[in-house]
């Protein structure tokens, strides 16, 4: 589970932000949307606001370029690029390294692992142990030191096996290190999707579609949300080349044509009922899910895979604009899944960015399950959550305030700033 995740000098992220999934002491909707261990009462999600351009898709990117360097890390030559972009509005910060860092619980455990680097290096990273409240460092690397712990054994003589672009974690977890490969395993559980771009998920669908157990419980998903059909098909055919659209440019063509021959193409059938007027009766007619259903339709099916993956595993879910192309109640119906005992028996958690404020007076979120952030004077983008927020006087937002309607009014910020609109249209219009 993750407790705290938090950046420094990348993109538009100058100064540190911290997204902590730790349970404030308020008690807006009792236990439902908590998952409690021995120590830690912990968020099941996070919804984070902000106007277009504020850094809320960078904020989600920051984790999953975190996940990206954990597992590129070692495949990469020692002249291989990071890809990391720094702040670049600054003259000190773009020539800094970025800072990424998580604190999460493995096996009853309290870790905090984290790295700061460059396009070209590993700069710093350090990895902490908490049995209780005091951490002890297990190994802390300084540029091209690295500082094991004596009682971290698995990691003992692997420093100099390390090159300057690589993770020490990811050293130790190629030589079999079991906390290491733990932690690699945290990570890959750890996931990161598109709202927008969503078409590459659905092939995490298509395996749960192929289990009999998990194909009842997403058909009963789609049923719940009333998409309009009343079960759907998988279907395998050979690839054929007349299945690529004519307008398809010919290096695409090309390439489509070298990887997919000899192979397998999954088409996906949603069965709908045809009525005859005549007599009243129903026949079942097929109809494609690509280019027959809605987009919002095309859009829930893609991630109702990773969606319930992470339900039946346990694990994080991070998905970017949740609510594009999707109805309000279709939102609200998924976010409700992570808030529940009954669909979240394995405390899966989900963090998402959105621009349906719906969710202030549907969504039941505890406030400190509500995020902000906004560009300050630096362009830099902050972030805080509305139980951090202090209104007038310095006084705590109180839990039964109109949120959705506070928000529109900008009393929280991290809203776009529009100008008088009408009288640019109408100086365009006289020109």
């Amino acid at each position: 589970m993750l407790l705290e995740f938090r950046v420094k000098n990348f993109l538009s992220i100058k100064d540190e932000i911290r997204l902590d999934l730790r349970a404030s002491s308020i008690t807006d909707f009792g236990e439902s949307n908590l998952i409690s261990t021995e120590r830690y009462k912990i968020l099941k999600s996070a919804v984070i606001y902000g106007a277009n351009s504020s850094g809320k898709s960078n904020l989600l990117k920051a984790m999953s370029t975190m996940r990206r360097i954990v597992f590129q890390s070692f495949e990469k030559s020692s002249t291989s690029n990071l890809n990391i972009e720094p702040f670049l509005l600054d003259t000190v910060s773009e020539n800094e390294p970025s800072l990424f860092e998580v604190t999460f619980l493995l096996n009853s455990l309290k870790y905090r692992y984290g790295f700061e680097l460059t396009n070209s290096e590993i700069k710093s990273e350090w990895l902490f142990e908490a049995k209780i409240n005091a951490e002890k460092y297990l190994f802390l690397r300084e540029n091209d030191g690295i500082d094991v712990n004596p009682i971290y054994k698995e990691a003992k003589d692997l420093e100099e096996k390390t090159r300057d672009n690589a993770l020490f974690l990811a050293v130790i977890d190629q030589f079999n290190g079991k906390l290491a490969s733990q932690i690699m395993m945290w990570f890959n559980n750890f996931i990161t999707i598109s709202g927008l771009s969503h078409e590459k998920y659905k092939a995490v669908t298509f395996q749960l579609l192929e289990k009999k157990e998990s194909k009842q419980l997403l058909q009963s998903f789609y049923n719940d949300l009333d998409l309009g059909f009343d079960n759907l098909e998988i279907k395998k055919k050979d690839f054929n080349t007349n299945d690529i659209p004519d307008n398809m440019p010919e290096y695409i063509v090309k390439q489509l044509m070298s990887d997919l021959e000899g192979k397998k193409i999954v088409d996906v059938k949603t069965l709908h009922k045809k009525r005859n007027p005549l007599d009243n009766s129903f026949t079942e007619v097929e109809f494609d899910m690509r280019s027959q259903e809605s987009s919002g339709t095309n859009k829930v099916f893609n991630i109702s895979g990773p969606i319930f993956d992470v339900l039946t595993d346990g694990g994080i879910l991070v998905i970017d604009e949740l609510d594009a192309s999707l109805h309000p109640l279709l939102t609200l119906s998924i976010t409700r899944l992570f808030n529940s005992t009954e669909h979240n028996p394995k405390n899966a958690q989900l963090i998402f960015s959105t621009h349906d404020t719906n969710l202030f007076s549907y969504g039941k979120f505890r406030r400190d399950q509500i995020y902000f952030i906004e560009k300050d004077y630096n362009f830099s983008s902050t972030l805080y959550s509305l139980v951090e927020y202090k209104g007038d006087g310095g006084i705590s937002i109180r839990k039964d305030r109109m949120f959705e309607k506070d928000y529109i009014q900008g009393r929280y910020g991290a809203i776009p700033f529009i100008g008088n609109v009408s009288n640019t249209i109408k100086e365009w219009l006289e020109k």
